[in-house]
């Protein structure tokens, strides 16, 4: 058997430094504060403390008091969730310019998931006093911030309706469609998932066994729709894994 050279770059990680225009943009960037003038984003900018963390390091635990915003600015961290079961759930993967954890101003006063780095990050975080701060002097953001907690609650329910209706060949195709569109790299005529990803994070996003995994994933790359290797996944055929989604069934 021909082993797959793997598209993935070897130095695709970004190092972890945070310089002060990449800080300005993707702050800027994040959905509540989009609105707000450049001026208005300099100054929010120094309310955020930028942090270095190494690959697999624990960012924050499940059950750790819920006080501080972060933003992903260079490198990928990853959100597990434990089940009653023991079982560990790999609920997302963000990539840079993705926020996450909870203020007290978003209703949360407990994280319900732990973050870990998947690759060596460099993270901003903002504590809620200083978050109230930026309330105080644009009101708006308040309204910004509800939009911004109601989708993300919108999609994590639709996630939870698919583990429980899906088949684990529709949970593995909308895993794989869903990292596409947020860490997808376009590579020829496919679509490159461009991280270290492996079939257990796979297994732990659909709430399948590895073993299943290997052979949905086996039964892809024959169909066509796929290609893989070690930790690599390109996309091929983005259509047919769309209407599988829907239809539960590979044609």
């Amino acid at each position: 058997m021909v082993r797959l050279k793997s598209p993935v770059r070897p130095e695709w990680v970004d190092p972890a430094i945070c310089s002060t225009e990449y800080r300005l943009k993707i702050i800027g960037r994040l959905p509540f504060f989009q609105h707000l003038p450049a001026e208005a984003i300099i100054k929010i900018n120094g309310l955020f403390h930028d942090h270095d963390f190494s690959l697999d390091e624990r960012i924050y635990l499940e059950g750790d008091q819920a006080d501080r915003l972060y933003l992903v600015a260079m490198g990928k961290v990853k959100l597990v969730r434990s089940t009653s079961s023991g079982r560990e759930v790999l609920l997302d993967i963000l990539p840079g310019g993705e926020y996450f954890g909870t203020l007290t101003v978003f209703g949360g006063r407990a994280h319900t998931e732990t973050a870990i780095a998947q690759t060596d990050c460099c993270i901003l975080q903002i504590s809620s006093g200083d978050f109230e701060r930026i309330l105080a002097k644009h009101p708006d953001v308040m309204r910004k911030v509800l939009e911004a907690v109601s989708k993300r609650l919108a999609e994590s329910q639709e996630i939870v309706r698919q583990l429980s209706a899906y088949t684990a060949e529709q949970r593995i195709a909308s895993a794989l469609l869903r990292l596409a569109g947020k860490l997808g790299e376009a590579r020829g005529q496919g679509v490159l998932i461009q991280l270290p990803f492996s079939r257990q994070d796979l297994a732990a996003m659909t709430g399948a066994t590895t073993e299943t995994v290997s052979r949905i994933i086996s039964r892809f790359v024959e169909d066509g729709l796929v290609k893989s290797g070690r930790k690599w996944v390109t996309i091929m055929d983005m259509k047919r894994l769309e209407e599988l989604t829907k239809k539960g069934a590979v044609n």
